[in-house]
């Protein structure tokens, strides 16, 4: 016998979340998201001025502001086809890798750990420690976390002006050149990052959690003297065995991001088993089950529309169905060090699949990562050389804007009609992981990865849910637009 729960909303997520469950002998044998909330963005955009797509997008969302910023700005770039001077694109590479790291700290701290310190894990040998560390507003963690953070983010405000919303970021390179005291300052603040990450987040060096390679490494590590939350967190995964919890499609894409001299520093590619390059062409989105007026087949996002039909049969979600070459993708922090084939996210995948605990390892990894690619960007920066050069899209042109944000790929597809805007489409992460089924009938990625879990008609949600969502780290007004 099959019975039918819906879940949510869900607290410590971002927007509004709902899970319709089919339950059968105390397992959920199938699951249905929906995005409940539409938004209207891309209709918006229609008939504005490409230059006004700068101000609009950032406010989609306001942790992820600059994500937006940055795939719009490339998009105009490229219908525009210019390229932004070597500072510039430092100075990209910069802003938003700020934005991606404070939102992996933030996640880490004050949306997934929380969930360890509820009663349901009392008795446990690290719950009495996580309870202290991470208990929603009396834990001690946050009151590390957060006045790190703040000073982490005065980045921002050196880079960009200000966070969230900037306008710094444009197609040319950036409106905000920096001094050589400025740039003393950016390094100081980094230093000061690093410290709180090596002394608090992991009780070791950037670079020894950078190169660990292995599971087994990882565990040598964890048993090694020293303290940090990472091992906290690796003790409980053990237990709780997160590691086999929450496994989706194990195909991983990334459009790549923070572009150097020679490639990117995270490359672009689609994982399933070995590496297979990226191509553009292969995205398209279906709607058959969004409440969206449907097209005769699923298109790429450059001809796509959202025009919303509200009681369209058989539909159940907000969120359209983007598809690679017809396949459900995973994204985020994993899937670009699956692409970017670090050992130890390979090895992870290898061995037990897309997990819960494989997706928080990774973000933490994306900071140890990250930070040194930081001090060097800085390092590279020449003061007194251009930072921007102008440039406006034709009246008549196109151009797409990919870029990685913390959660995963985003992308802003434009056309110009007569000197406005003609259309203006955007794929978030979290369409790409929480989409609903396609005209195939294939589940999303996080459909497939709750599809199996414990579940009943009437007692309350298993705790392993909410970690299985949260492992996501989804951004629910991304998603819809």
């Amino acid at each position: 016998m099959t019975t039918r729960r819906v879940v949510g909303p869900f607290n410590r997520v971002e927007g509004d979340l709902e899970i319709t469950l089919d339950i059968e002998a105390g397992r959920i044998a199938a699951a249905y998201v929906n995005s409940p909330l539409y938004r209207g963005f891309e209709q918006i955009l229609q008939g504005k001025m490409p230059a006004d797509a700068l101000t609009l997008v950032p406010r989609i969302c306001g942790i992820c502001s600059v994500a937006q910023s940055a795939a719009s700005a490339l998009a105009l770039a490229d219908a525009a086809g210019i390229v932004a001077p070597p500072n510039g694109r430092l100075a990209a590479n910069l802003t938003l890798a700020t934005e991606n790291l404070a939102d992996h700290l933030t996640h880490f701290y004050l949306f997934f750990m929380p969930d360890f310190a509820r009663a349901d894990y009392a008795g446990r040998a690290w719950h009495s420690a996580t309870v202290e560390r991470f208990r929603a507003t009396v834990g001690t963690a946050p009151n590390e976390m957060l006045p790190a953070r703040a000073r982490f983010m005065q980045l921002m405000g050196l880079l960009a002006g200000k966070w969230p919303h900037t306008l710094a970021v444009q197609p040319g390179g950036s409106t905000r050149p920096l001094q050589s005291t400025e740039i003393f300052r950016l390094h100081r603040i980094l230093c000061d990052f690093r410290n709180f990450l090596e002394s608090v987040t992991f009780g070791s060096t950037l670079e020894e959690v950078a190169g660990l390679s292995s599971r087994n490494e990882l565990s040598s590590w964890q048993q090694r003297s020293g303290g940090g939350d990472l091992r906290l967190f690796l003790r409980i995964a053990d237990d709780l065995d997160l590691w086999h919890l929450g496994r989706g499609t194990d195909v991983f894409m990334s459009y790549g991001c923070y572009p150097e001299t020679t490639g990117k520093l995270f490359p672009a590619g689609l994982w399933d088993g070995q590496l297979v390059p990226f191509d553009i062409s292969a995205i398209s989105e279906d709607i058959s089950h969004a409440w969206y007026v449907a097209a005769a087949l699923p298109q790429h996002p450059a001809s796509g529309g959202t025009l919303p039909m509200a009681d369209k049969p058989g539909a159940y979600s907000w969120c359209k169905a983007p598809r690679l070459a017809g396949r459900v993708v995973e994204t985020g922090a994993l899937a670009r060090q699956m692409v970017a084939a670090h050992p130890l996210a390979r090895d992870m995948v290898q061995i037990a699949g897309g997990s819960v605990a494989a997706r928080v390892v990774a973000r933490l990894l994306e900071l140890a990562l990250v930070i040194p690619a930081m001090e060097r960007w800085l390092s590279e920066i020449t003061p007194g050389e251009p930072w921007c050069i102008p440039g406006n899209p034709a009246d008549e042109s196109s151009g797409a804007g990919l870029v990685e944000a913390a959660r995963g790929s985003l992308g802003h597809w434009l056309s110009v009609r007569r000197g406005r805007i003609h259309s203006y489409q955007i794929i978030a992460p979290t369409t790409w992981n929480f989409s609903p089924r396609d005209v195939q009938g294939q589940a999303g990625a996080l459909e497939q990865a709750l599809a199996g879990l414990p579940a009943t008609a009437d007692e309350p949600i298993p705790a392993a849910i909410h970690h299985v969502v949260r492992s996501f780290d989804p951004c629910m007004v991304c998603t819809v637009h």
